[in-house]
């Protein structure tokens, strides 16, 4: 189920060393990056490994709910013109 997943936010530097095997992205066009293209969010049932043996550090590690509220900022979200 979509709401048990974590969503975890790591730095644009860290995307070489994403295992797309072990997320639920396939591939670098399929990650939600900032406005500012400094980060990503991944989304995963089980930590993979790339996370558990430090190879990559989080930023932010989110639950679904916390994961929308940040989508929905600035940082984030661009605002549409009416």
């Amino acid at each position: 189920m979509e709401n048990n997943r974590t969503y975890t936010i790591l730095n644009i530097a860290d995307l070489v060393n994403v295992d797309f095997s072990q997320v639920g992205e396939t591939n670098e066009n399929t990650i939600r990056k900032s406005i500012d293209k400094t980060q990503f969010v991944i989304k995963y049932n089980t930590t993979p490994t790339f996370i558990s043996d430090g190879s990559v550090i989080p930023i932010q590690v989110l639950n679904h709910t916390e994961v929308l509220d940040l989508m929905n900022t600035s940082k984030w979200s661009e605002d549409i013109p009416e």
